[in-house]
């Protein structure tokens, strides 16, 4: 009997029904989309953000070095402090090493030379990763500095990490210096010997152009391998850029985890925040000190405040109007439906069990409309996703359905339908079953 008089209701009032539903949908679709885009949003504002450089500096500590004598500054002369190259593997066996995504060593130098066209140049220079495969044992990434300066914009090719002679080896020119110095694709640059390059390096073979809007457009850039050659300075660099995914700087994430319990350290450690991960990396390249560029860092937490903020009233505005739409559609409904409660009232059917028709009926609405809305609104998330990050190719299926989404989805799609019933339902069960009937007559 209660089955027959579920089939019923949905039979006898499908407009009802619909409006019910369609209620619900939006509000489910619009929680969807919201909640889709808040899940992946952090990484998107990473990626949007990675352009304008790393997050994280490394650079050797005796260069922080401040020691003072009567108030005298007597601190060593660090110019010539280095970390090693072959340290830099060890970033891939960090607690976060998955969430380093671009890593770039830097070690300057100075050239001295003659172009092509006869013009001598004593400029700077820069020892770089290109396209250099770092791996500690496990999965390896592909990084340099190309890949932590996506805006650097290159006419041409980038310099091959070995060179291709003894004697020669790839360069590219700032977009400045070549102009400067008429200095174009292909050329060849004669180097002069000095202290710093005493005669094993003759030559520097012009594979591109880069214009980056910096000082670098008034440099040379090298393999690091050359400049360490040049500087006599094998397996050294002078400063590292790191790109790592983080969670946006909060008051937690500014504690000295010196100062914290046990507890508290264990889990500041396992957060991604930038501070953690500097401070993974200081324990893990000897003679490190690795630092949070904090105007990325706040700029990212900054963003996706005021966003996550949004989403979240947009929410609750959707599943507020959508469970007003479903108490004023299941109000109505009750009302068409007085003369059938007072009959079942009469017959001997208790409160509980009427409510539990009702109840039944406005969760199985619930639960196929909030599936319903679940796809719809992961289709949503996807396509504004698109327009607004952009993308290099359409989303798989798989990515643009997220199952954890799923059951809350439908959960919230249940609660805004008892919660939109409720009243009515309470309302209808208040009243007596003769003056109902009487009424309905």
């Amino acid at each position: 009997m209660f089955l027959r008089l579920l089939i019923e209701s949905f039979r006898r009032q499908r407009r009802r029904k619909i409006l019910a539903g369609i209620a619900i949908l939006l509000g489910t679709t619009a929680v969807t989309a919201m909640l889709a885009l808040a899940t992946t949003i952090g990484d998107r504002i990473q990626d949007e953000l990675a352009v304008y450089g790393a997050n994280i500096v490394v650079t050797p500590a005796a260069e922080q070095l401040d020691v003072q004598v009567g108030g005298i500054d007597v601190r060593p002369d660090s110019g010539g402090a280095t970390l090693k190259e072959s340290d830099l593997k060890k970033l891939r066996g960090i607690f976060w090493a998955n969430n380093i995504t671009g890593v770039s060593p830097q070690l300057p130098v100075h050239i001295l030379g003659t172009t092509s066209e006869g013009e001598t140049l004593d400029v700077a220079a820069t020892g770089l990763w290109f396209r250099h495969s770092l791996s500690n044992g496990g999965p390896a990434i592909v990084t340099g500095a190309p890949a932590l300066h996506p805006l650097w914009k290159l006419t041409g090719e980038w310099p091959k990490e070995t060179s291709p002679t003894a004697n020669s080896a790839d360069a590219v020119i700032g977009s400045a210096l070549a102009t400067s110095k008429g200095i174009h694709t292909g050329d060849t640059i004669q180097l002069t010997p000095s202290p710093q390059n005493p005669g094993a390096l003759h030559s520097l073979h012009v594979t591109g152009i880069v214009a980056t809007g910096d000082t670098v457009d008034n440099q040379i850039l090298l393999p690091l391998s050359t400049a360490q050659s040049i500087a006599g300075t094998p397996d050294a660099v002078k400063r590292v850029e790191v790109s790592a995914r983080t969670k946006p700087e909060d008051s937690f994430a500014r504690k000295d985890p010196d100062s914290l319990s046990a507890k508290q350290k264990e889990i500041w450690y396992c957060r991604p925040y930038a501070n953690s991960i500097a401070y993974q990396i200081r324990e893990a390249i000897p003679g490190a000190r690795a630092e949070q560029i904090r105007r990325v860092e706040q700029s990212q937490g900054t963003v996706l405040s005021r966003i996550s903020g949004l989403m979240w009233l947009i929410s609750a505005a959707a599943m507020l109007a959508a469970a007003f739409a479903v108490s004023a559609a299941m109000a109505t409904a009750i009302l068409e439906r007085q003369v059938e409660i007072g009959l079942m009232r009469s017959l001997g059917a208790s409160k509980t069990s009427i409510a539990l028709l009702f109840y039944t009926e406005s969760g199985l609405l619930a639960f196929i409309t909030g599936a319903i809305g679940y796809i719809i609104g992961s289709g949503v998330a996807a396509w504004v996703g698109i327009k607004i990050f952009g993308a290099s190719a359409t989303p798989a299926l798989t990515d643009i359905l997220n199952p954890v989404l799923l059951p809350v989805i439908v959960s919230l799609s249940l609660l805004i339908a008892i919660a939109g019933s409720t009243p009515a339902i309470r309302r209808a069960l208040s009243m007596e079953p003769s003056s109902i009937l009487r009424t309905g007559a």
